[in-house]
């Protein structure tokens, strides 16, 4: 078949976009389900790469506001307080960052 052969003068294609349902063989449906988990788990372990970082980020500065605030709690008022706007503000530049 020639490109000519699959276009109306219009342009438009005469190639159905939809199969019907009887056109598909089994084989060929566990072959696509089996291709689409490999693409599934190839895109899954991309996404790792990029979201590891950011959530052991994320645990880190949250870990390390906790045990600041925990240890700063049995100093006093002022110091707490001065430690949390400090921490807000580490927090803000963290956000920012990412």
């Amino acid at each position: 078949m020639s490109n000519k052969e699959l276009t109306s003068p219009l342009g438009e294609a005469k190639v159905p976009l939809l199969l019907p349902p009887n056109h598909l063989s089994t084989t060929n449906e566990d072959e696509e389900e089996q291709d689409l988990t490999r693409k599934v788990w190839i895109e899954s372990k991309k996404l790792w790469h990029i979201v590891g970082p950011a959530i052991f980020s994320r645990i880190a500065s949250y870990s390390m506001l906790v045990i600041t605030q925990a240890f700063a709690g049995h100093l006093g008022d002022l110091e707490l307080a001065a430690i949390s706007i400090a921490n807000n503000v580490v927090v803000g530049f963290d956000f920012g960052l990412l």
